[in-house]
């Protein structure tokens, strides 16, 4: 399993709730943001979270191929949040 969903399953996060949250990465990246601190999840395994996708951002990938996403969607978000 992804190491950024086997986190988020630890800390008995629901399917839901991870689809939620990827769809949202995938259309608005900021507001993912918010998702993510809603979660409840604690600070230390937030910032492991955060340390996993910024030294693998394949992960994301991984990630939302894992959850049967659109990987595009994800990529025009970057560009979005790029410009």
């Amino acid at each position: 399993m992804n190491p950024i969903l086997a986190i988020l399953k630890e800390h008995n996060i629901s399917d839901e709730q991870v689809n939620e949250l990827f769809q949202t990465l995938t259309e608005n990246p900021m507001m993912a943001m918010g998702v993510i601190s809603s979660l409840g999840i604690p600070p230390e395994k937030l910032q492991q979270l955060m340390g996993l996708v910024m030294q693998n951002p394949a992960l994301i990938k991984e990630a939302v191929d894992e959850l049967g996403l659109d990987f595009a969607k994800v990529e025009q978000a970057k560009a979005k949040l790029n410009q």
